[in-house]
């Protein structure tokens, strides 16, 4: 009997659940709870926020932990168009007196007098809180501001780590312009931008549970992103099926070669999809697209 994919993708759209993400929220918030109890942090500009896939409201059922960005402002790092740019900003510039090390090991110390030294674990790029029946297991990442500079007035305001590892050296991301460009998107199709994401990370998760190489080598952001680079004329079908056929169809001809795709951008649009130093290439991004176009059966 084949498979009924439309009412399978109905359920795979669903976002998550209010207890759900009510347990997220509370995770945001004893991390908050924690910044104000520090002594050493409580009177330093920080906003904590959610960020990833709970923030942007694409998380599935294997999203189990929620991403939470503990950022500093008191502290940022600069990058620079050109040299001229960089010398005229110097004559102002005062040099930091507060560390990106110094800050990581402060908002450590307030993580576990908040949650005991056994329900935190320090990696090189976040710390890793436990869940409980009150809150969802977070990892918190400290940020510093990143400053992308435009002109000498004008700049796109980011957020830049320094892993333990130094591996890579620097870690730099753009939260707001995700949420707020993902936002546009959802409007722009009638709410089924979000919806075709969930139902193809959970294709990926399936996929990749039964051995298939592609989806296991798809990141979930990947996936995000390559749906935010779908035509809007995609998303004007009205039941899933279909829908999801056009995605697929459009984002398979487009990844033939890097002509194509070569502008595509994450969903933030300021970093490249298939340039630089990304843990994926558009070959591998092609082969999943291809694959979960035979694993739905389309013809």
């Amino acid at each position: 009997m084949s498979r009924d994919w439309e009412s399978v993708f109905a359920t795979w759209s669903q976002g998550p659940g209010k207890a759900e993400q009510e347990r997220a929220e509370n995770a945001e918030r004893q991390i908050r709870q924690a910044i104000q109890a520090s002594d050493k942090l409580k009177n330093r500009n920080i906003r904590v926020f959610t960020q990833g896939s709970y923030r942007n409201r694409v998380n599935v059922r294997q999203d189990s932990d929620v991403d939470v960005g503990v950022l500093c402002f008191d502290t940022y790092f600069p990058e620079y168009p050109d040299d001229n740019v960089k010398m005229e900003l110097a004559k102002s510039f005062v040099p930091a007196t507060y560390e990106y090390a110094t800050f990581k090991n402060e908002l450590e110390e307030a993580l576990v007098d908040r949650f005991g030294r056994a329900a935190v674990t320090r990696g090189s790029k976040a710390f890793d809180i436990k869940e409980n029946t009150y809150r969802v297991e977070a990892d918190v990442a400290a940020f510093f501001e990143h400053r992308r500079y435009v002109t000498t007035s004008n700049y796109h305001s980011g957020v830049e780590m320094i892993p333990d590892d130094c591996s890579p050296p620097r870690v730099k991301n753009w939260p707001e312009q995700h949420y707020q460009n993902g936002v546009l998107k959802n409007d722009s199709t009638t709410r089924r931008y979000k919806r075709v994401v969930r139902i193809l990370k959970t294709l990926s998760n399936e996929m990749a549970s039964n051995g298939i190489k592609s989806a296991e080598n798809s990141p979930s952001f990947l996936i995000e992103c390559l749906v935010f680079n779908a035509s809007i004329s995609c998303f004007q079908h009205q039941s899933f099926k279909p829908m999801m056929r056009a995605v697929l169809a459009e984002l398979f001809n487009n990844t033939l070669s890097l002509e194509k795709c070569s502008e595509w951008g994450e969903v933030n649009e300021l970093k490249y999809l298939f340039r630089g130093s990304q843990p994926w290439t558009r070959e591998s991004a092609h082969r999943f697209l291809s694959d979960a176009w035979d694993y739905i059966g389309y013809e």
